[in-house]
């Protein structure tokens, strides 16, 4: 069995001002692939709690460890700090990650402050993860065994960060039969679509998760990936194919149109 462990990083999470969604999809995305996620942990933005809940974690000798939250250009922003100090290495610049974040910053003709040089900051030896819909990448290191990654806490950040690392980077995976397929509709708004999505996702147990494509008001067009895992390759697969036949029957009901399938 291959067990996965969850951290989150950020005071808005334990005040309750913020719901941890982050959590929850990182944990679904998971177990789509195999993984038994035990146990989610939540810290506050103090280099010290952080380091401590990643070596607790670490001494349970999970698979993989995914956190979220604190790689920002801010002070309180530690998750980095935190990861090095755990695994007993020294913080250093990542050349690869100055560089992707040098360069989101000069398209914007904006400069690259320390404080922007900061979320190139990183455990020594580490790989950073692109981030395609934001400025800090994740960061990936392996640890005794260990597989961590460290996504930022912006949603749309962390998925981005996440679906990067499981198609590129991941090298431990749960010996299991794993399917995934995806459906590119146009004229159908994700908002529109995603009371049903999440009726699909509880239906079938799946990991569907919707990707814009296009402009959500005048032209929206839509990616909806389908993933998920089994021990039987002919139950994942026939699982995968009826939610699949029945997302393209919902969205012509909707009024849009299938382009690729």
């Amino acid at each position: 069995m291959y067990v996965a462990e969850i951290l989150t990083v950020g005071n808005e999470i334990l005040s309750g001002r913020t719901v941890n969604t982050n959590a929850s999809h990182i944990a679904r995305r998971l177990t789509s692939l195999g993984f038994a996620v035990r146990r989610m942990t939540v810290v506050m933005d103090d280099v010290r709690e952080i380091s401590q809940a990643f070596s607790e974690i670490f001494s349970r000798k999970p698979n993989l460890v995914v956190s979220t939250g604190g790689l920002g250009p801010t002070y309180d922003d530690r998750t980095a700090e935190g990861l090095a100090n755990a695994v007993g290495l020294p913080l250093v610049y990542n050349e690869e990650a100055l560089r992707q974040i040098k360069e989101k910053y000069d398209k914007l003709n904006l400069d690259l402050t320390e404080e922007r040089k900061k979320m190139a900051l990183m455990p020594k030896g580490s790989m950073p993860v692109e981030n395609d819909k934001g400025i800090a990448p994740g960061i990936y290191l392996q640890y005794q065994g260990i597989e961590i990654l460290a996504t930022p806490g912006v949603p749309r950040e962390m998925e981005a960060v996440l679906e990067v690392f499981i198609s590129r980077y991941l090298k431990q995976r749960p010996n299991v039969a794993y399917v995934e397929d995806s459906v590119v509709v146009d004229g159908v708004m994700e908002s529109t679509i995603a009371p049903h999505i999440a009726k699909l996702v509880k239906k079938y147990d799946l990991y569907i998760k919707t990707h814009p494509k296009g402009y959500e008001l005048s032209n929206p067009t839509l990616e909806i990936q389908i993933a998920g895992s089994s021990d039987s390759a002919e139950k994942i697969v026939e699982k995968v194919r009826k939610c699949k036949e029945e997302i393209i029957a919902l969205v012509r009901e909707l009024g849009g149109t299938i382009r690729t399938q």
